[in-house]
């Protein structure tokens, strides 16, 4: 499988919303990785609530999706149980529920790199004890 990116809820905002301080780098980053962005919908409800108040920028969200560009790719119903697990792992970050099914699609996407702005990624490990490739600006 090609290496697939893996969409965190930071650069998705950021890309959507030009008074973000990420926009710039995220929009370079953007035209250099190759659609579909793979993410889950834990993501795309923390965006849509962020870009609530920006109904031009939610509405963006959506075409995203629709168009294919970002991919919904991941069932939380069948990866419960290890979701629920890095939970529980991470419980003193604490680990939001988006980064706990970004981890586990790093699993289960093993030549993907995660595509964020949290510095969390940094601590978490995927299968315990390996390094999530990432990008991100630090």
């Amino acid at each position: 499988m090609s290496r697939s990116v893996l969409l965190d809820t930071g650069p998705l905002v950021a890309f959507l919303s030009a008074a973000d301080a990420h926009h710039p780098w995220v929009r370079e980053q953007w035209e250099q990785l190759s659609p579909p962005l793979l993410t889950c919908e834990a993501v795309i409800t923390e965006a849509a609530f962020l870009l609530q108040r920006q109904r031009k920028s939610r509405a963006a969200l959506f075409e995203l999706i629709r168009r294919g560009v970002v991919r919904l790719d991941f069932g939380l119903e069948e990866e419960l149980s290890a979701v629920a697990a890095l939970v529980e792992r991470y419980a003193n970050v604490p680990m939001s529920l988006a980064d706990a099914c970004l981890v586990r699609m790093s699993e289960l996407w093993a030549e993907s790199r995660v595509f964020t702005l949290d510095n969390d990624f940094r601590l978490y490990r995927r299968h315990g004890r390996q390094t999530i490739p990432l990008v991100t600006p630090r």
